[in-house]
């Protein structure tokens, strides 16, 4: 029941991309083996900050024995989530953690006020 006296949901089929106010074209990086696209942060959409990042990597394919080499870096102030769909990573950081993330799982990674860290394909999955 609504209390509108306009079908609004009628001028969604005659105008299907109204809402849509930014279309994003991410920006690609190749890591070594392995593509990421970034589409945030962007210039054109300030609202959501310098500390929000959303990338996408892969899909990628290695031969026998290779696999991703993140080298170390470092981030503060900042959240990181991750979430594969296929394969393992292995998580390292400056803090003393090390695990294996495979898909199902995620991993939350708080900066704070700084952590260096690094991603590699585990040896047993090379």
């Amino acid at each position: 029941m609504s209390n509108l006296s306009q079908d609004y949901d009628m001028k969604c089929f005659n105008e299907p991309f109204r809402g849509v106010k930014l279309i994003i074209t991410p920006t690609q990086k190749d890591l070594g083996g392995f593509s990421v696209r970034r589409a945030l942060p962007v210039l054109e959409q300030r609202r959501v900050g310098p500390w929000i990042f959303f990338d996408h990597a892969g899909p990628a394919v290695f031969p026998p024995g290779e696999g991703i080499d993140v080298r170390p870096h470092p981030h503060i102030n900042l959240a990181t989530v991750s979430y594969l769909f296929d394969g393992a990573i292995m998580h390292r950081d400056s803090l003393g953690n090390e695990l294996a993330i495979v898909p199902g799982d995620i991993n939350l990674m708080v900066a704070g006020k700084g952590i260096v860290h690094y991603e590699r394909t585990p040896d047993n999955v090379r």
